[in-house]
């Protein structure tokens, strides 16, 4: 009788700790969305390149020098001076986490001729070395972008820029 019992407790702590297990019904919300396919927004879905990046807010004291990260690298030769990278880029504000500009959003890329100034110090330096289907972001002092004027009304005065850009293709 003694016997019994001990086997019968056996298997209800058992089922018990069953129960406690994961399966695909239960579980973290995180984990359902990724077995339905679904993303959540981090910093780990900036590695897809075919959709807009989702840039997370910055926090502690902005860089004072330019910050170039490759997220994503492409293939291929990388960018140099005089190179037109056609681009995707996304821009965002470091004091506020505002989006000021998405090349996305238009549904059309940007093409930059890096080197001859016709875009910020940030991006014409920030981009050399990217290469093709690549993903970088760029983190830009004042001084390397907009100054003390800003670009208003998006843009405030002495803002550090945060983009993350897209180099489509290099030509």
């Amino acid at each position: 009788m003694a016997r019994r019992l001990l086997i019968l407790i056996a298997v209800v702590a058992l089922l018990g700790l069953a129960a406690c297990g994961d399966d695909e019904g239960s579980g973290s919300g995180q984990a359902q969305q990724q077995q339905s396919g679904e993303k959540t927004t981090t910093e780990a879905d900036l590695t897809d390149t075919s959709t807009k990046p989702a840039i997370p807010k910055p926090t502690g004291e902005p860089p004072r020098k330019l910050v170039a990260e490759d997220i994503v690298k492409g293939k291929g030769p990388a960018a140099r001076p005089g190179d037109t990278v056609e681009v995707n880029y996304v821009g965002m504000n470091f004091s506020n986490g505002q989006e000021f500009d998405s090349s996305w959003d238009s549904g059309a890329t940007f093409p930059i001729q890096l080197g001859a100034g016709s875009v910020i110090e940030g991006w014409d330096k920030g981009l050399v070395g990217i290469r093709a289907g690549g993903r970088r972001k760029l983190t830009i002092p004042p001084e390397m972008g907009y100054g003390a004027e800003g670009y208003p009304p998006d843009i405030p005065p002495n803002e550090t820029l945060v983009l993350v850009v897209d180099a489509v293709s290099i030509n």
